[in-house]
C-alpha cells in the first residue's frame, strides 16, 4: 500500500489498482472532498460485520435483502476518544428468529474488530529515497 499526498489536506491510499481518497472536512481545513481518514476507520468496522452477515445468510440460503447494520458510537469526554462502538444487525421480520444470536456471533467474527481488539505492533520510521 502507497500513501500518496494529493493537495491541501487530501491524504490517497494506494493498493491493488485501487485509490482510496480521504480529506479533511473544511472545518478541519480541509476541501470536504472526501470522507476523512478515521471516518473510514469506522466505515470499514461496520462494512467488515457486513460482509460477515452477508456470508452467514448466503450459506444458509437467507435472503440479505432489508438487513442493514446501524452503526453508533459513544464518546468517552474523559479519555477524549471513542469509549464504545454499538452495531445494531436490523433484520425484517421475516429473518428467521432461530438464528438471531448467531447472526451477532458472525459479525462478530469480523477481521478488523479483532485487529483492535488484539492490536499489533506499529513501526513508523523515516526513509530517505
Amino acid at each position: 500500500m502507497r500513501i500518496v499526498f494529493a493537495g491541501n489536506k487530501k491524504i490517497n491510499a494506494e493498493f491493488n489498482g485501487f485509490t482510496v481518497h480521504t480529506d479533511q472536512p473544511i472545518q478541519g481545513g480541509g476541501d470536504g472532498a472526501a470522507p476523512a481518514p478515521f471516518d473510514l476507520f469506522l466505515a470499514s468496522l461496520g462494512t467488515c460485520a457486513g460482509i460477515y452477515v452477508k456470508g452467514f445468510c448466503d450459506s444458509r440460503g437467507i435472503p440479505a435483502d432489508g438487513i442493514e447494520i446501524e452503526q453508533q458510537l459513544e464518546y468517552d469526554r474523559v479519555n477524549q476518544k471513542i469509549g464504545k462502538i454499538k452495531l445494531d444487525i436490523k433484520v425484517p421480520p421475516t429473518f428467521p428468529e432461530k438464528y438471531h444470536a448467531a447472526v451477532v456471533a458472525a459479525a462478530n467474527h469480523c477481521a478488523v474488530k479483532k485487529t483492535i481488539q488484539d492490536p499489533p505492533e506499529f513501526e513508523v520510521k523515516t526513509v530517505v529515497v
